[in-house]
């Protein structure tokens, strides 16, 4: 008997947990079915969604900028303490489609530098090492590399990315929000009515629940992996484009090579432009697929080739 009434009760907790996932899968299917009929016109709802996404990235840029200056203690640079580097700046964007941007100098786990601009902002922080590090021309390179991700504005271009491809994924969240309820209330009453409440993932329903949270996830990443095989084209058009403004592709050679060689992070700077970082050391494939940055010596080799391809006197060299 005390078998019989507690298979009962766990029956009944079943009923209840089908009942309770049903009904607020039936609501939010009301919700969405009442949203879609009041929908604007396909123009109104693209336009409202594209401002919404780029407030929200503008924002979030913003935000995610002044929070990672004050990480990293970065005071401003004045112009009287170093007019030698905004003069050479101001020479750098004269060729390039740019302003000159805000200086900050930090200190670094390791010598780094990265830009971070919006539209008509830019701010290009470097560690103090660098000074010390680089000769005046590399250093140069490494300014010419970190304007042209601000004249692309690349790190505000991948912000909006993300922002685009979140709603995206939202959206689709939503729209698969009444299924999920569903299948999790008959996942749940199925493993309840079973004796087995701990496994209702394990039940067919709720192996089709887990390919509804495997969608979404697919998303996510496809979503990383989109961004961040961007980064690293935008890397190889940065180096490309401060090669170009310099006519010295070796400087930023010597210069990227100079920072790997003192650079072994113990951590990450969570700026995707920042000149080395862990993924430069990646040897599994499907890890590199997912970095921001591209190996370190291809970036190299690639420099040596534009290098040579400019002057075939010249025996090039990086040390």
């Amino acid at each position: 008997m005390k078998r019989l009434g507690l298979r009962l009760a766990m029956a009944a907790v079943g009923v209840a947990l089908l009942v309770g996932y049903v009904g607020a899968a039936a609501l939010a299917y009301w919700v969405l079915a009442v949203l879609w009929t009041t929908r604007p016109d396909p123009t109104t709802a693209l336009t409202i969604v594209a401002v919404a996404v780029i407030v929200v990235g503008s924002l979030s840029y913003a935000f995610g900028t002044r929070h990672l200056l004050a990480r990293l203690d970065a005071e401003p640079i004045a112009r009287e303490r170093a007019p030698g580097l905004y003069d050479r700046a101001a020479t750098l964007c004269e060729r390039m489609d740019t302003d000159v941007p805000a200086f900050y100098v930090g200190r670094m786990a390791m010598p780094n530098a990265f830009a971070l601009g919006g539209i008509g902002t830019g701010v290009v922080v470097l560690d103090r090492s660098l000074f010390g590090l680089l000769t005046t021309t590399e250093l140069d390179a490494i300014l010419a590399h970190e304007l042209a991700h601000l004249e692309s504005h690349d790190g505000f271009v991948r912000t909006l990315a993300f922002s685009v491809g979140e709603t995206l994924t939202g959206l689709l969240s939503i729209v698969l929000f009444p299924a999920v309820l569903s299948t999790t209330g008959l996942a749940k009453a199925w493993a309840w009515f079973s004796g087995r409440p701990d496994t209702w993932t394990q039940n067919p329903v709720g192996r089709v629940r887990r390919v509804l949270d495997g969608v979404i996830g697919f998303g996510l990443i496809a979503l990383t992996f989109a961004v961040n095989a961007h980064s690293r084209h935008r890397e190889f058009a940065a180096d490309d484009r401060a090669a170009d403004v310099t006519d010295d592709p070796i400087a930023l050679a010597r210069a990227l090579r100079k920072i790997e060689r003192a650079s072994r992070p113990t951590w990450a700077v969570l700026s995707p432009f920042y000149v080395h970082s862990d993924d430069d050391d990646v040897e599994n494939p499907i890890e590199r697929w997912f970095s921001t940055h591209p190996d370190l010596d291809e970036r190299v080799e690639r420099l040596r080739e534009k290098a040579a391809a400019s002057d075939d006197t010249v025996q090039v060299r990086v040390e």
